[in-house]
């Protein structure tokens, strides 16, 4: 969907994932508040999304980012430095117990990096794509129960704010993430200008 609109995706999910996975001083500092489900501080996050928009500014999606006023102010700062403005900002609705149902559930290959779902999307025995032996499968830090609990709690506090913030600027579009998956993805590009 997004490469039919010409947008790169960029998921800050990803980015931290990957500097931890390569060890970079940033990786190791995020580390420690990923696998506690807290939010890594903005500094952290904003050197790494300047990182990823340097030179392309005009073809990107954000996941994941921002999550709080911070960061969105930051943001803000950062894209209209370069003439880049936010077109929109799509918030996903899903009730708290469903979203602890879909995370909690959730093992990735570390071969691969495929992800399963204990309920929706199980393991079959497939092949690992990296291996070609059987997919050996983990469950991140972030997903365990008692992250998943806590990261709920950070969102409620730090996060939900960013709503009114974008409602106020005319930004802000509303996808039922609860719906089937064929219907997210029309609401999302209906959503993107």
């Amino acid at each position: 969907m997004l490469k039919e609109r010409g947008l790169r995706h960029l998921s800050t999910g990803d980015l931290l994932r990957a500097a931890v996975r390569e060890g970079t001083p940033l990786g190791r500092e995020a580390k420690t508040y990923m696998d506690a489900g807290d939010l890594v501080p903005d500094a952290v996050v904003i050197g790494m999304i300047r990182e990823a928009l340097t030179g392309r500014t005009d073809d990107f999606m954000l996941d994941g980012f921002p999550r709080t006023l911070g960061q969105a102010e930051a943001l803000d700062a950062m894209l209209d430095g370069v003439g880049a403005p936010i077109d929109a900002v799509i918030s996903f609705e899903v009730p708290r117990d469903e979203l602890v149902r879909r995370l909690g559930g959730r093992w990735t290959c570390r071969g691969c990096g495929r992800s399963f779902h204990e309920v929706s999307s199980p393991y079959g025995g497939e092949p690992c794509g990296a291996t070609g032996a059987g997919c050996d499968l983990h469950q991140r830090d972030d997903d365990r129960p008692e992250a998943v609990a806590n990261r709920l709690d950070v969102y409620d506090a730090q996060t939900a704010p960013l709503i009114g913030y974008y409602e106020a600027r005319g930004l802000l579009r509303t996808v039922d993430g609860a719906a089937p998956a064929d219907v997210v993805q029309a609401q999302v590009v209906q959503a993107i200008p």
